[in-house]
């Protein structure tokens, strides 16, 4: 790869450190005026403000034309792999149905299980890579995805196989999670304690043995998996080495970031419904608050306290939740809006919870999320000449170029 020097940097704004940032430390950021950054062999080695250059012969020179530059986004919670759509359940919402109304149906994720279940590996392969291509357009260079629309062990191991595949092939760094308990399938209805049973003992070590996810999820919700049935998965999970994630109180609060403190999981996700007590707990457990305002304003429902779990000390993250049937968006400068308007965060803090936070969460702090030396070379040229900008405009895409690893790649 070479030395690549980028220079002309209007402002360089970043998070600093490899660690989750909460409380006050959640809205502090560095700002450079009239930065450079110097690149050798994808990592940076030097930042300069002032208008001074790192010395030394570059390979290439990329000219950031005074612009604003970010560490690359990351989205610390997708379900990137699945088959067909669900544009059907519009006209359903719009008649009133829930989304526990869709599901008990048999539609919701029990229609995309069907559709994944039929869809060869290779279709899966190329929409998701598209989905991937998509997303670094918009400025994201990291990511998370989850399996979960298989609901069975050849489908959920050929989701992971494909998310695996991608982040050995693709540009964009993803990190794999199995969330096999995503909902109680078809075969296994008013079973699903021996569903957890059947997960625990027949895929999580295939899953393991072979090397297909870093992390376990559970969706920990009424009509799903209850806290008990969640705390047996994950603690198997956790037993056999995996990091361990929960969707929680998404819409009751049914004990999931109880569990989650308890457990001390990596991140809780949702968190619409969270108590005090659920956010008291994350806190003691070092729980990042993965919040997902996107699907907030796609269901039109309540957004999580995301400014209230700041101030408990509890490192807030965001992401886009893309999926077919809750969050049908992958674009992550949205979620960067909502956080602004209706999280009432500050840009600084918003800025922390799409990059370093995130990246914490899905085991990726040590080498993204920030901008400094050491760290890989994955950042943001805006179309702005601030961070403000970003957080102010919505509807278009802010990115002007991407790098990532010290190469463009938008």
């Amino acid at each position: 790869m070479g030395k690549v020097l980028i220079k002309n940097i209007g402002c360089l704004q970043t998070p600093v450190g490899s660690y989750s940032h909460k409380g006050s430390k959640q809205g502090a950021n560095e700002k450079y005026i009239n930065a450079a950054i110097a690149v050798e062999d994808g990592i940076i080695t030097e930042i300069l403000s002032g208008g001074r250059i790192p010395a030394g012969t570059y390979d290439e020179e990329i000219d950031a034309e005074g612009k604003l530059v970010t560490p690359g986004l990351v989205d610390g919670h997708t379900h990137l792999v699945f088959g067909g759509y669900r544009q059907h359940e519009i006209a359903m919402k719009l008649a009133g149905a829930g989304y526990l109304d869709i599901l008990r149906a048999g539609g919701g994720i029990l229609d995309t299980v069907g559709k994944t279940r039929q869809a060869s590996k290779e279709e899966l392969y190329d929409k998701t890579a598209g989905f991937l291509d998509e997303m670094m357009s918009m400025g994201v260079t990291s990511c998370e995805a989850k399996s979960g629309y298989g609901l069975d062990k050849e489908t959920e191991i050929k989701m992971l196989e494909v998310i695996k595949e991608l982040g050995e092939k693709h540009p964009m760094d993803v990190v794999p999670t199995f969330l096999g308990p995503h909902a109680i399938p078809p075969e296994y209805e008013g079973r699903g304690d021996e569903y957890i049973e059947m997960t625990c003992k027949e895929i999580l070590p295939e899953i393991r043995k072979r090397n297909l996810a870093d992390y376990c999820d559970v969706f920990c919700e009424d009509s799903v998996f209850n806290a008990e049935q969640s705390r047996t998965y994950l603690k198997c999970a956790r037993d056999m080495g995996f990091g361990l994630k929960i969707h929680a109180d998404e819409i009751e609060a049914i004990g999931g970031t109880e569990l989650a403190g308890e457990l001390g999981a990596a991140s809780a996700e949702h968190l619409i419904a969270i108590t005090e007590s659920g956010m008291d707990a994350m806190a003691e457990g070092g729980v990042t608050a993965m919040c997902l305002p996107a699907t907030s304003f796609y269901l039109d429902k309540t957004y999580a306290p995301a400014k209230t779990m700041i101030e408990k000390g509890i490192p807030v993250a965001m992401a886009s939740d893309f999926n077919p049937g809750s969050c049908p968006s992958l674009n992550l400068q949205f979620v960067i809006n909502l956080g602004c308007l209706k999280y009432k965060l500050t840009p600084e803090e918003v800025l922390t919870a799409v990059t370093i936070n995130p990246a914490c969460a899905i085991g990726l702090g040590e080498k993204v999320g920030t901008l400094e030396p050491g760290k890989q070379a994955d950042l943001v040229i805006w179309n702005a000449p601030d961070f403000e900008m970003v957080c102010y405009r919505f509807g278009s895409n802010m990115t002007d170029r991407v790098i990532k690893k010290g190469t463009l790649v938008k």
